[in-house]
């Protein structure tokens, strides 16, 4: 079982990489995180080459991605909460996703084969709005082949207690777990 992580968080111990830590201890067969605020990915920048050819003419990291992506199980989004919607540099990652869209309504192709499972879990001390950015990593998932996708996870009140402590979104990270496996 391969998972694909893509984390949203500028916060190297911040909430979400705390969770991300605990799924990731539940032994995982083999896993890779995708870290937005530290990774050499740029965002789509509309040139079109996807309009007529497979890929992306931008030669970065999101190469090594998009082949993790054809062979992996799982993707789980995680992202701390900006203004009700997921983290700007995570948004840039996922701008980048454009190549698929543009296979399969552009080229008529089918670019990713294999089904996959799909997760998401949402951190943030504000308003508890959590509708708006599930929605957009629904999006992305979908992009990426997973239409079995899992409820959202969070924890709402980080500004009071960690997101680690927050007995609601660990039995959530135990679920997405067993779902990942199962």
């Amino acid at each position: 079982m391969k998972t694909l992580i893509l984390n949203g968080s500028p916060r190297i111990n911040g909430d979400t990489n705390s969770l991300i830590r605990h799924i990731t201890s539940k032994k995982l067969d083999e896993y890779k995180i995708v870290n937005a605020y530290r990774c050499d990915i740029s965002p789509c920048v509309d040139c079109r080459y996807c309009w007529k050819n497979k890929g992306c003419s931008i030669n970065d990291e999101m190469q090594a991605v998009y082949q993790y992506i054809q062979k992996c199980d799982n993707i789980l989004i995680a992202s701390p909460l900006y203004f009700s919607e997921l983290t700007g540099k995570l948004l840039d990652v996922g701008s980048r996703l454009q190549t698929y869209f543009c296979a399969r309504f552009f080229r008529n192709e089918e670019p990713i084969a294999k089904s996959k499972k799909g997760a998401v879990i949402l951190v943030g001390g504000g308003d508890g709005h959590i509708d708006k950015a599930y929605d957009t990593a629904c999006t992305l998932l979908h992009h990426m082949n997973c239409h079995n996708i899992h409820e959202a996870v969070y924890s709402h009140s980080t500004n009071i207690i960690p997101a680690i402590n927050d007995e609601h979104t660990l039995m959530g990270l135990n679920s997405i777990y067993d779902f990942f496996i199962n």
